[in-house]
């Protein structure tokens, strides 16, 4: 069995090596050059149509824009914010933070795609819910059925570990600073998700619009202080940031040095990782929006890579990097602990609480979107119905997952990402020209774009 695991481990480490930067890294960037570079062409009023309209009510029932965008959010803003950029850095290098900005810019590209063609496929199920995602432009789009259920059955499969070990998380950040037993968290948590999750998508908005914008804010702002206070640091960061970009780094205290190559692996991965541009799950939450054209709607995918990339995961980065203890003997030992030693430097012992609970806050929020994904993986395969099993076997998972069961499971997470990964990239390249007539028809039309600045004739 051992022999089995270790094959799984070299298998998943070599295609998250070059074949999945390639398919996210390169998918993206030839996506973005089909579509012009729209996301730079025109980002003020991309800007205007998200950021500027994100206090807009929704109509009785209706999932607004920000809405969706909120629950899509809720997924990728987790974790990994704060303890995957620390990580990025401490086995990349200063430069990997780069890369990352890169990538999320050539993310733009997939995740605009992904959720143009979701809100273009999408259909109304059982309950009258607006429901679509890869599996169902896949199957309508490139009339391949049997890759919208490839894709479906492996992403319903690969959420159960991935609730797990979210689960797990949570229980070990409440258990070091609270000394609240795994058991007891676990409750915790699957009463907190389960009371949101049974309530369905409408439920799941209005929680995540409220839950969100609170736990990125008080994070952010906690962080902003701290930049501010090593405000004569910042040159050095981003010189560190431009300057190891493109050559290798020196070991230094604690940092044990990197290599170009490092940079933008961990740099890329961290993009990847922290946006899920490409990943296909993204569409399953806008598709349930109101809106009036689906690249409308896709402009709200990039207002969740600035929020989750540009803002959140550069947040950290600059608190680890101004605050020195990268540097520091032993940062290597426990990478992920940067951030809430930066914080706790900073604030005293209040400040890894506010980490801790930021943490708390932001996997709980994840936990109750992943599941929603869960369900529509289930519907879509065998039915509404079904989708309700399945809804409380995923809840079921919080418990073993924050107790440190089926651990053998967590083995095969990235090798089942991947293969939901690949697929969608596959539908994305092949389905992009239809996105390019939809942003032309858009950005052409007097009743979009050419309204929205006031060149109506």
């Amino acid at each position: 069995m051992q022999g089995f695991l270790d094959l799984v481990g070299v298998v998943t480490g070599w295609v998250w090596g070059l074949p999945m930067l390639l398919t996210l890294g390169l998918g993206g960037l030839f996506l973005s050059f089909r579509l012009g570079f729209f996301q730079i062409k025109y980002f003020p009023y991309i800007m205007k149509q998200t950021f500027g309209k994100m206090f807009t009510k929704p109509a009785e029932g209706e999932v607004s824009p920000f809405q969706a965008a909120t629950a899509a959010l809720a997924s990728t803003v987790g974790a990994s914010n704060i303890v995957g950029v620390p990580a990025a850095i401490m086995f990349g290098g200063p430069g990997a933070i780069f890369w990352m900005w890169v990538m999320a810019i050539m993310g733009m590209g997939s995740k605009f795609v992904e959720i143009v063609l979701g809100f273009k496929y999408r259909e109304k199920n059982e309950e009258g819910e607006y429901v679509g995602g890869p599996m169902y432009y896949m199957e309508k789009g490139l009339k391949m059925k049997w890759l919208g259920v490839f894709f479906s059955f492996f992403l319903m499969l690969e959420l159960v570990p991935s609730i797990m070990v979210q689960a797990n998380s949570v229980s070990a950040s409440a258990l070091e600073a609270f000394n609240l037993q795994p058991i007891i968290t676990g409750i915790i948590t699957l009463v907190l998700v389960g009371l949101v999750v049974i309530g369905g998508i409408t439920r799941i908005a209005r929680v995540t619009e409220k839950l969100v914008p609170f736990m990125a804010l008080a994070y952010f702002l906690g962080a902003v202080v701290i930049i501010i206070f090593n405000i004569g640091e910042m040159p050095r960061v981003l010189g560190l940031i431009f300057g190891y970009a493109f050559r290798p780094m020196a070991a230094v205290g604690g940092f044990a040095g990197s290599v170009i190559a490092a940079s933008i692996r961990w740099g890329v991965a961290r993009g990847v990782y922290s946006n899920e541009a490409g990943m296909g799950t993204a569409p399953m939450a806008h598709s349930a929006a109101s809106n009036d054209h689906p690249v409308r709607q896709g402009f709200w995918g990039l207002f969740e890579i600035i929020v989750d990339t540009i803002v959140i995961c550069s947040t950290t980065a600059f608190v680890v990097l101004s605050s020195g203890l990268w540097e520091a003997p032993g940062a290597m030992d426990n990478p992920s602990g940067l951030p809430a030693a930066a914080f706790s430097n900073f604030y005293g012992p209040i400040g890894g609480t506010v980490v801790t609970i930021s943490l708390l806050l932001f996997v709980v929020s994840t936990l109750i979107v992943i599941i929603f994904y869960g369900e529509k993986q289930a519907e879509y395969l065998f039915g509404l119905k079904f989708s309700k099993v399945m809804r409380y076997v995923y809840l079921a998972s919080i418990i073993v997952g924050a107790v440190g069961g089926a651990q053998l499971l967590w083995q095969f997470l990235d090798i089942m990402l991947a293969l939901i990964i690949f697929p969608n990239m596959l539908a994305l390249f092949l389905l992009h020209g239809e996105v390019k007539d939809l942003t032309k028809e858009f950005f052409t039309s007097e009743k979009y774009y050419l309204k929205d600045i006031g060149k109506v004739k």
